[in-house]
């Protein structure tokens, strides 16, 4: 059997068996295709079920999350109602509950995909503003988990066979 390039096609040469070729190769085309086809739906599927899954769960976080907004607008209205001889501050409790209580209706009302639209507006009308935020979050997150970790030298190991000595020179405890 010999294979090489003639005037731009690939040629093969095999006694008995050059006639098959091109029927062996379209077949097995039509069989990759149709693999190819049936992964595509299924994929499609996967997606679809992922995203189902996804919003059943948005959908119940998102009762929550407007619950517990709405609860904290009660407990700000609660403590304003002691402040009945500052009515300026009063005033600004009962609207920053106002406001919180409009909050939470709009957080039942609207949908997933809504929420991500105007959250994808607001990052294309003001990048600068997306980018700020993000790098402060990533910081205050960094620095939250620094915080909360417990330093290597004072957790012993659990790996360390006992009566093994810590890096400050102590000794585990045996």
């Amino acid at each position: 059997m010999s294979a090489g390039f003639e005037n731009g096609r690939h040629r093969t040469e095999d006694a008995g068996a050059s006639a098959g070729r091109p029927a062996d190769w379209s077949e097995l085309g039509q069989d990759v295709r149709q693999i190819g086809d049936v992964a595509l739906e299924r994929g499609y599927g996967l997606v679809e079920a992922a995203r189902e899954q996804v919003n059943g769960y948005v959908g119940r976080r998102k009762d929550d999350a407007a619950q517990s907004v709405a609860d904290f607008a009660k407990a700000l209205r609660d403590s304003g109602n002691g402040l009945e001889h500052q009515p300026n501050v009063k005033a600004f409790f009962d609207s920053a509950a106002e406001g919180l209580d409009q909050l939470a209706g709009s957080i039942r009302e609207r949908s997933f995909e809504e929420f991500y639209a105007d959250i994808e507006a607001v990052a294309r009308r003001r990048p600068a503003a997306v980018a700020v935020a993000t790098f402060v979050t990533g910081f205050l997150a960094a620095r939250f988990i620094k915080s909360s970790a417990h330093p290597s030298h004072a957790v012993p190991r659990r790996d360390a066979p006992l009566g093994e000595r810590r890096p400050g020179g102590t000794r585990y405890p045996a």
